[in-house]
């Protein structure tokens, strides 16, 4: 299968020059997906597993790329970006286990945060 996050993140990143907006762009995307599963909540889905498997893969590179030893952010912001990826896996296991609209709350509002914290904005 194909890691469509990743295919997604290399293509804009084509088209964008800055990585902090290519990368508040596609948190913005994910949150409005699940944002939109969450308003018309039907179940578990094919297109909400999609949609969770798409911001794990998402939140998958950040975290790869946070543990990496060469990546030049502070330690402290990579362990906080870090815990944020294994919270994020946590919650969307526990979606996929015992779905419940609410759960998605948590995974929405940390993408449009750290979106926001990319942008510039508080």
């Amino acid at each position: 299968m194909q890691n469509r996050a990743a295919q997604t993140y290399g293509r804009t990143a084509q088209a964008t020059t800055n990585p902090r907006d290519l990368e508040a762009s596609l948190l913005i995307r994910a949150a409005s997906k699940l944002q939109g599963h969450k308003d018309n909540y039907a179940g578990l889905t094919d297109e909400l597993r999609a949609s969770l498997q798409f911001n794990r893969q998402l939140w998958t590179l950040f975290t790869t790329s946070v543990t990496r030893e060469d990546n030049p952010l502070p330690a402290a912001v990579r362990q906080n970006i870090a815990n944020l990826g294994l919270f994020i896996f946590t919650q969307t296991i526990s979606m996929i286990q015992e779905p419940a609209p609410e759960k998605l709350n948590a995974l929405i509002a940390i993408n449009r945060e750290i979106a926001a914290g990319l942008r510039g904005n508080p």
